[in-house]
């Protein structure tokens, strides 16, 4: 090709390019939404301390979802796998990373069959998470949810996805609903004592953090469990500018059926207006931006005696920390002359 052909032919794809962007830029942009963002699935993330009651809420809500007719997941998000035991009466049920490792080893592929389960119209899977001391739970969250987006997760049609979460770690892959915008709330399952609040505490920190990045995740409430009426919680909800959305008491029928892993929200029941009220709530609370308390305002809502105020902080000195008289060693330090 000459070089007058050759640059004839690089002008008029010069010419088309410039033509193609011009018409790209006349396109008149999609007009803003004004309304409230609204998704037909409401995606829920429930977080608390360790060993709170987050799985015993969960069971029992999720089963009195899907008792009053709506389509409910339950996806278990603590590396404790713990999440749906109580649903299946105690039995464990195989984790989708475990799962997925195996299903790799063998060149196959995971099926829904193969990690999500079903009891009385409630779906059940859990994520699972690494051995002990073999990796990170967080990490292990983040590859969980990747292979939930391969089997379609978005495509799923529930009307409630409940993600049960650790409070405890703060790491990202914890945070990852709240981070990411993954759900449209978060719920915190407390109690009257500091611990568990001040996890919930750290959640609605977290999620004013996001907020200000410009997020959208917002605290629908709290349930508060093993509620013995000292008020502690209660008042930390009344000063965060959160609802209590239910009071399970500490009740001994609850504790010993939990632990004998029945479900008890079921319609009918002792306690199904209990539940019935918080599937209510849960569905209906809209996501309010919380004012986080500090840890002296956290420490305010108790008495003095039970969380130690009026201890002073000494400083400790080197003599202190040698168990004795300091002696003056030389440096070993070489100092060099200049010229």
């Amino acid at each position: 090709m000459s070089s007058c052909a050759s640059a004839n032919l690089q002008s008029t794809s010069r010419r088309s390019m410039v033509d193609y962007l011009r018409e790209e830029a006349a396109v008149e942009p999609d007009p803003v939404a004004t309304g409230a963002p609204k998704k037909e699935t409401q995606i829920i993330a429930i977080y608390g301390k360790g060993g709170i009651g987050k799985s015993f809420t969960l069971a029992n809500l999720s089963y009195m979802m899907a008792q009053q007719g709506k389509r409910t997941l339950l996806i278990g998000c603590d590396p404790k796998s713990d999440t749906t035991s109580l649903l299946f009466g105690g039995r464990a049920c195989p984790t989708i990373i475990e799962t997925s490792s195996k299903k790799k080893l063998a060149g196959e592929d995971v099926k829904i069959g193969d990690v999500c389960f079903k009891r009385d119209g409630v779906f059940a899977m859990e994520l699972g998470g690494p051995e002990v001391g073999r990796g990170c739970g967080g990490r292990g969250i983040i590859h969980g949810f990747e292979l939930l987006e391969k089997l379609g997760f978005h495509e799923w049609g529930f009307d409630y996805v409940l993600l049960d979460f650790l409070g405890d770690v703060v790491c990202g892959g914890f945070g990852l609903p709240i981070a990411r915008d993954m759900c449209q709330k978060v719920i915190v399952v407390g109690s009257n004592d500091l611990q568990s609040l001040y996890v919930a505490n750290n959640v609605c920190s977290a999620v004013e953090y996001f907020r200000k990045l410009g997020g959208n995740v917002g605290v629908a409430g709290m349930v508060i469990n093993k509620d013995d009426g000292t008020g502690e919680a209660h008042a930390f909800c009344g000063e965060v500018g959160i609802p209590v959305l239910a009071a399970i008491p500490a009740h001994e029928d609850i504790r010993r059926k939990s632990a004998n892993y029945e479900i008890i929200g079921k319609p009918g029941g002792q306690w199904s207006a209990l539940f019935e009220g918080l599937a209510e709530n849960v569905a209906q609370a809209p996501p309010v931006r919380p004012t986080p308390l500090t840890q002296d305002g956290l420490l305010g809502l108790f008495k003095g005696e039970a969380v130690g105020r009026g201890v002073e902080l000494q400083p400790a000195s080197i003599e202190d920390m040698c168990g004795g008289t300091v002696q003056n060693k030389p440096s070993l330090e070489v100092v060099y002359e200049t010229v």
